[in-house]
């Protein structure tokens, strides 16, 4: 009876992520930035020329600082606090003598690294799976890109327009035993992961807009919180003007 059980699940998730394909197929394409040196070019390339899935997200402009947003973006295990401690996200990333690692607390673990950086642009290459309870685990490499544009209002206002695209290449043992299922997973999760990031965004950067004093003191708080950058991004937070002191994005 309970492989009857895990049998009938496993073919409903089946079912579900297939009809998820022909919806994430009209996605857009992420666009690498033209000024990418070659080298780095070239280390991407054999991700994203025989990527699996491909897919871009765009989200809707937030009220932010860039000086704010950016140090975020350029601390991700910084960041991962502050995610936590305004619960806006369960990301945790942390240092290792060979890289950075990640755990999105939905299933996706593995090793990231900023491979690229310039102005409102950042290029991150991943490696890692994601782990599933009736299936299983999918691994691969992603190339993930994200882009922002840093405007200011008529009321003074600075506002944050970010985009999240990646590219995603299943292992390729996987495709001799169930390509289409891997990859109806692997194009449900990116989506969701996309339009999951750009929703953190959002509301790390909102709570931080309406009470930064007390989003600091949650930091202060918390044992685990890196002390050096707390007090980096304090001087960050405290230096924003008056007009972004408070979030009308609600």
């Amino acid at each position: 009876m309970q492989r009857l059980q895990l049998l009938i699940a496993a073919l409903v998730t089946a079912a579900g992520v297939t009809l998820a394909v022909p919806v994430l197929a009209g996605r857009p394409v992420p666009v690498l930035a033209a000024d990418i040196p070659v080298a780095v070019r070239a280390r991407l390339a054999p991700v994203i020329d025989d990527a699996s899935v491909s897919t871009r997200v765009q989200g809707n402009s937030f009220v932010a600082r860039r000086e704010v947003f950016e140090y975020l973006i350029d601390h991700p295990v910084f960041a991962t606090h502050v995610t936590r401690a305004v619960r806006s996200a369960r990301y945790r990333i942390w240092q290792t003598p060979s890289g950075l690692m990640l755990d999105d607390g939905w299933g996706a673990v593995g090793a990231i690294e900023v491979v690229y950086g310039a102005p409102g642009v950042r290029v991150i290459y991943a490696k890692g799976e994601y782990q599933q309870t009736l299936l299983p685990n999918i691994r691969g490499q992603a190339v993930v890109t994200l882009d922002w544009t840093s405007t200011t209002g008529p009321d003074g206002k600075h506002m944050i327009a970010p985009a999240v695209g990646a590219f995603v290449k299943l292992d390729s043992r996987l495709f001799s035993v169930a390509s289409a299922l891997a990859s109806s997973v692997a194009a449900a999760k990116a989506e969701k992961e996309a339009s999951r990031l750009v929703r953190v965004f959002e509301k790390t950067t909102r709570a931080l807009n309406d009470n930064p004093a007390a989003v600091l003191e949650t930091l202060r708080q918390r044992p685990d919180t890196p002390q050096r950058e707390l007090e980096e991004f304090a001087r960050v937070v405290l230096s924003a003007p008056a007009a972004t002191a408070r979030s009308t994005a609600r």
